[in-house]
C-alpha cells in the first residue's frame, strides 16, 4: 500500500549492512489525501525477547561505572575503564552466542539478522577500546589489532577442523589455504606447525621449509613489556626483512609457489597479500596484513592513512564502502563523533551509541560542547534511549537509573515518562511510587495515588481507596470514601476493612471526616470490650463537637440506646442534657425539609430515644441525689 521512511534526528534508521528500518506502515489506496493508519514504532529491539539479556546486564555495568567515577583515579583508572569496556563487549558476545543457538534451532532468519548486528557492533565497540578507551601505543597498538583480527575472523576455525581431521591434512585441498591464514593473521606457531607436516611428508624440500620456518620463528615482533624500544624493534625488524628479501632474490623458494608467495607476504609485498583477498575476506584484515609485514611500530595517528589507502586497495573500486566500513574508518581516522553519529544512523537502537559516548566521556576524550538545545552529546544519547526503554512494560524501570544519571534533563524526562506509565497493577503502582517518593517527586506521587485510589473507588474496594488518598493527603477525596464507608455502614450494619480503620494513626487528622469515622470505629470497639463509660464520653463528644455529619446524628443517638439502657447508669445528668439537646436540634432541624410523621421508624425511633433519655434522667437524678444525701 505504501511505506514512508521515518527519521528522527540524528538516525535514518538503517540497520548494518544498509538495510532500511524503521519504517511506517501505512494501509488504503489513493494519494496523499487517503485516509490512512499509520502504526509507528521506536526501538522495536526493545521488544525482542532475546536481547533482554543486553539490556539487562549491561545496565548494571552502566549504573556501577556511574557509582565508581570517584574511585577512577590514577594509573589505575585506565585499567578500570578498560575492564568496563571488555564486560560490555562480554555482554554483547553472550547475547550474540545466545541469539545464534535459538536462530539455529528454530531456522529463524531474524535472529540470524540480529547476529550479524551484534557482531558489527562488537567489532566496532572492540576496535573503540583498543583505540580510544585503551590508547595503545606503537608497538602494542599492531598486537591489539592482531588480536582484533583474530577474534572477529571465525571462518578460520572451521577450515583449520576440516583439514586436521583428514587423514592426510598435508594433502588437503584447503591446506595451503590455512597455512596462509594464520600467515595473514601473524599466528607464526600455528602455520609453522601445519608446514611441519608439509615437511615430513616431502623429504627433499627438507631444507628449503627449514629456512622459511626459521624466517617466520625469528620474525620480530612487540612486546607488550617495555623491554626493548621502538628502536631496537625497528632495527631487529629491518635485519629480518634483509634476510626475507635475501633469500627470495636467491631463488630458495623458486621451486614451490605457496612457499615463495608466503615469503612475499613477510617481505609486505601488497600483490601478495591482495591475492590472498578471498582468504581475508574484508579490507581491515588486509590492513593489520599489511602493517604487520611492513610497518609493525605503526603510531595511532598513522592509521588514517593506512586505513584509506587499504580500503582503497582492497575493494579496487569494484564497490562502495558499506555503513560499517565507514564506521570502521572513523574510527581509524581518531573521528569519535563521526563514529557515533554514524552508528546512530546504521544501527537500530540507541543501545550501543548510549553506552559507547558514556564511556568515551568517562575517558575525558568527549569534547563537552552543547548541542543545539543544550545538552551534551552523551546525555542526549542516554535521554533517547531511556525513553525507549520507557516504552517497554518491564524495561522501563531500567530507564530510570539512566534518567538518574542525566543531570541537566534527567529529572524532566523522568517525570514526563513515569506519568505515562499504565499503572495496571497495584504491584506495579507501588513500584513507581516508590521511585518517585525516593526522588522526591511530589505532584508525580499525588497523581499516582489520586489514579489508584479513583480506580479503587470505582470497583467499590473502599479499604483501598482510603488508603490511596491517604498516601496522596487528599483531603477532599479521603472525605469523599469516608461518606461511602459511613453509608455502607448504615446499609450493611458493619465495617469493610476494619484494619485499615483500626490503624489509620495520625492519618485521620487529614480531614474531619475520616476522623469521625476512625473514631466512629473506635467508638464501637470500646464498646465491644465493655468499656461503656469510655464509649458514652467518646459518643457524645463526636456528637457535640460537631465532628459527625449532621446526617448521621440518628445513627449516633440510635447507638447510645442500649447505653441508656444498662442496668448501671452510664450518662451523667450532664450529659443525658446534652443528648435530649441534640435530639431536640435534629429534630428541629428536619421539621422543615421532613416530617417525622410521614415515617413510622423514624418517628418511634425518636420517641424511643426521648423515652430512654427520660428515664435515664430519672435514674441519675435519684443517683446523685442519693450520692449527695449520703
Amino acid at each position: 500500500s505504501g511505506a514512508i521512511l521515518l527519521t528522527w534526528p540524528g538516525r535514518a534508521g538503517r540497520f548494518l549492512p544498509g538495510t532500511l528500518t524503521g519504517c511506517v506502515a501505512g494501509s488504503g489506496e489513493g494519494g496523499p489525501s487517503s485516509s490512512r493508519v499509520f502504526v509507528v514504532r521506536r526501538d522495536q529491539d526493545i521488544y525482542i525477547q532475546t536481547l533482554r539479556k543486553l539490556f539487562n546486564e549491561s545496565h548494571g555495568i552502566f549504573v556501577g561505572l556511574q557509582r565508581s567515577e570517584e574511585e577512577l583515579a590514577g594509573k589505575s583508572r585506565k585499567a578500570q575503564l578498560v575492564q568496563v569496556s571488555k564486560n560490555y563487549r562480554s555482554v554483547i558476545r553472550a547475547c550474540m552466542e545466545d541469539m545464534h543457538q535459538a536462530a539455529s534451532k528454530f531456522v529463524s532468519w531474524p535472529c540470524f539478522f540480529q547476529v550479524s548486528i551484534l557482531s558489527a557492533m562488537e567489532l566496532i565497540w572492540n576496535l573503540c577500546e583498543i583505540l580510544f578507551v585503551e590508547a595503545a601505543a606503537a608497538g602494542p597498538l599492531l598486537l591489539r589489532l592482531l588480536d582484533w583480527v583474530r577474534l572477529h575472523v571465525c571462518d578460520v576455525d572451521n577450515m583449520v577442523r576440516e583439514v586436521l581431521s583428514s587423514e592426510n591434512p598435508s594433502k588437503h585441498e584447503l591446506f595451503w589455504n590455512v597455512v596462509d591464514v594464520f600467515v595473514l593473521q601473524g599466528r607464526m606457531d600455528e602455520a609453522r606447525h601445519l608446514l611441519s607436516k608439509e615437511a615430513s611428508a616431502n623429504p627433499a624440500s627438507m631444507n628449503m621449509y627449514k629456512i622459511l620456518d626459521d624466517l617466520m620463528k625469528k620474525m620480530p615482533m612487540p612486546s607488550l613489556g617495555n623491554t626493548q624500544t621502538l628502536t631496537e624493534m625497528e632495527l631487529k625488524w629491518q635485519h629480518w626483512h634483509e634476510e626475507c628479501q635475501r633469500y627470495l632474490q636467491d631463488g630458495t623458494f623458486a621451486s614451490n609457489s605457496h612457499m615463495e608467495s608466503i615469503c612475499k607476504i613477510l617481505l609486505g609485498d601488497e600483490d601478495a597479500i591482495l591475492e590472498k583477498k578471498e582468504l581475508m575476506t574484508t579490507w581491515y584484515h588486509f590492513l593489520v596484513t599489511r602493517l604487520l609485514y611492513s610497518h609493525p611500530t605503526v603510531k595511532p595517528m598513522e592509521l588514517r592513512f593506512y586505513a584509506q589507502s587499504s580500503m582503497d586497495l582492497f575493494l579496487g573500486g569494484e564497490s562502495s564502502p558499506e555503513p560499517l566500513d565507514t564506521i570502521l574508518m572513523a574510527a581509524f581516522e581518531f573521528e569519535m563523533h563521526q563514529v557515533i553519529k554514524e552508528c546512530s544512523i546504521a544501527l537500530s537502537n540507541w543501545w550501543f551509541v548510549a553506552h559507547l559516548t558514556d564511556l568515551l566521556d568517562h575517558c575525558k576524550l568527549l569534547q563537552s560542547h552543547n548541542l543545539y538545545f543544550g545538552s551534551n552529546m552523551r546525555e542526549f544519547l542516554l535521554l533517547e534511549y531511556a525513553s525507549g526503554l520507557f516504552s517497554h512494560h518491564s524495561l522501563w524501570q531500567l530507564g530510570v537509573d539512566y534518567f538518574d544519571h542525566c543531570p541537566e534533563y534527567g529529572r524532566v524526562y523522568l517525570e514526563l515518562h513515569i506519568e505515562r506509565i499504565p499503572l495496571n497493577t497495584e504491584q506495579k503502582a507501588l513500584k513507581v511510587l516508590r521511585i518517585c517518593e525516593q526522588r522526591q517527586m511530589h505532584e508525580q506521587v499525588r497523581s499516582i495515588c489520586k489514579i489508584m485510589a479513583m480506580k479503587a473507588l470505582r470497583n467499590n474496594r473502599l479499604g483501598s481507596a482510603l488508603s490511596w488518598s491517604i498516601r496522596a493527603k487528599d483531603a477532599a477525596f479521603a472525605t469523599l470514601i469516608s461518606d461511602r464507608f459511613l453509608k455502607d455502614y448504615c446499609e450493611r450494619g458493619c465495617f469493610s476493612d476494619l484494619d485499615l480503620i483500626d490503624n489509620l494513626g495520625p492519618s485521620m487528622l487529614l480531614s474531619d471526616r475520616l476522623t469521625f469515622l476512625g473514631k466512629y470505629r473506635e467508638f464501637h470497639r470500646l464498646y465491644g470490650e465493655k468499656r461503656f463509660s469510655e464509649a458514652a464520653k467518646l459518643l457524645l463528644m463526636l456528637m457535640t463537637a460537631h465532628i459527625a455529619p449532621c446526617s448521621f446524628w440518628m445513627t449516633l443517638l440510635t447507638d447510645a440506646l442500649p447505653l441508656l439502657e444498662q442496668k448501671e447508669v452510664i450518662f451523667s445528668a450532664e450529659q443525658t442534657y446534652e443528648l435530649m439537646r441534640c435530639l431536640e436540634d435534629l429534630t428541629a432541624g428536619k421539621s422543615d425539609k421532613q416530617k417525622f410523621q410521614d415515617d413510622d421508624v423514624e418517628t418511634m425511633k425518636v420517641e424511643m430515644l426521648r423515652l430512654a433519655l427520660a428515664r435515664n434522667l430519672a435514674r441519675v437524678i435519684v443517683k446523685e441525689g442519693t450520692l449527695e444525701g449520703s
